[in-house]
């Protein structure tokens, strides 16, 4: 019998692995991202009366109506983008709507930029449409985005470019002259922009998110991703939308009928009726906040080397420079063992290369935890 190898020969994630070893209570998980709380009460109401007084049979393909513009017009007043609800299909989480989209334009035997380190699920998505991942390796502690890199990964098959931006693991963001620069390579080279903006509104520097999507030009050769579960901290919901012109939309959409074909209706009305509420989402990122000046407060006073960032719910630490000799991936495996903290090694989300030195850390948990986590953590490292 013979199986699908991409998957036959796949292990278990990382994120999966670390949370496992969590579940007995035992370990502090810092780990896979998602808050420690239920999220915002407007939405679970809002939810909970569309079950009780809504539709609760198949809805649209492409999204209940009111998602659909309640998205475009999120994005028109926060990021000024000219879309209506032709423009959005809703998916089952970002993820799918990943699957969508390298499904919806990658052929076998195209070529497709992924920069390291990215989020796992990339790299199979593209082998298993037929495509072949080739990766541009970003380093610390800046983690920009270099041309003259990027240039020489692209060859004459080479077809669409995957960004994730702000990016996972490093809370770094793109800046506007990095994106000019990536919309004139995708320009030049005719390549397509799958943009995973799922963090687009955790950002904790004051600025609005400004997508590779909207760069001159792009438009008519991009897909702009984004999460409900990022923006509302209800990673449980799976709730995702893709922004695109006709004919990619067109092509998304034939794709997404095949996968999931459509996603609970009470929770699409639900994040309808959030996209539109005043001050939930900022309130969000102003409760997330803390967490993330706490955990980096705590770690530098412990003598760990905290990267700078300023998007995600992720603040990472260098271990060089943190007096820590082991490779990530081995540090974190010691330490979520017998320090009894989980993290995840970035080296684990750079396939073909990358970064070795570089752990992560979630800090959208409640400041007790990451305060005892730091102390697990100093204590593991004096005993190496």
């Amino acid at each position: 019998m013979e199986l699908n190898p991409i998957y036959a020969r796949m292990g278990i994630t990382i994120f999966e692995k670390m949370s496992a070893l969590c579940r007995d209570g035992s370990r502090i998980n810092l780990g896979q991202g998602f808050p420690d709380d239920s999220g915002p009460r407007e939405l679970i109401e809002a939810a909970a009366r569309a079950l009780r007084d809504r539709s609760n049979q198949y809805p649209p393909s492409p999204g209940v109506p009111e998602l659909r513009d309640s998205v475009a017009e999120f994005y028109r007043q926060r990021q000024g983008l000219d879309l209506n609800r032709d423009n959005i299909l809703v998916t089952s989480g970002a993820t799918e709507g990943i699957a969508v989209s390298i499904l919806a334009t990658v052929n076998p035997g195209d070529e497709v930029l992924i920069f390291n380190p990215a989020f796992d699920v990339y790299a199979p998505m593209v082998r298993r449409a037929g495509g072949v991942p080739v990766f541009i390796d970003l380093l610390p502690p800046q983690w920009t985005y270099d041309r003259a890199r990027i240039e020489a990964a692209i060859t004459s098959r080479t077809r669409v470019m995957l960004l994730n931006d702000p990016l996972n693991p490093t809370g770094t963001c793109a800046s506007e002259a990095e994106l000019a620069m990536l919309a004139d390579i995708c320009l030049a080279n005719d390549l397509i922009a799958i943009c995973d903006d799922v963090w687009e509104a955790v950002r904790f520097d004051g600025r609005p998110h400004r997508s590779l999507f909207s760069m001159p030009g792009m438009a008519q050769r991009s897909v702009k991703i984004g999460s409900a579960g990022k923006i509302f901290g209800l990673t449980g919901w799976k709730i995702g939308w893709l922004c695109a012109q006709p004919p990619i939309a067109q092509a998304l959409a034939r794709a997404h009928q095949f996968i999931t074909f459509t996603t609970p209706p009470a929770l699409q009305y639900a994040v309808a009726e959030g996209l539109a509420m005043d001050g939930v989402i900022d309130a969000r990122n102003e409760g997330w906040n803390p967490g993330r000046t706490v955990l980096s407060a705590c770690l530098r006073d412990a003598g760990f080397a905290v990267l700078e960032n300023s998007a995600t719910w992720f603040t990472c630490i260098d271990l060089p420079a943190s007096g820590i000799t082991l490779a990530d991936e081995d540090f974190a495996e010691a330490l979520v063992n017998h320090g009894g903290v989980a993290t995840i090694p970035v080296s684990a989300l750079c396939e073909g290369g990358g970064v070795k030195t570089v752990l992560r850390l979630c800090h959208a948990k409640p400041e007790s935890s990451l305060r005892e986590a730091v102390q697990r953590m100093a204590a593991f490292r004096a005993s190496l």
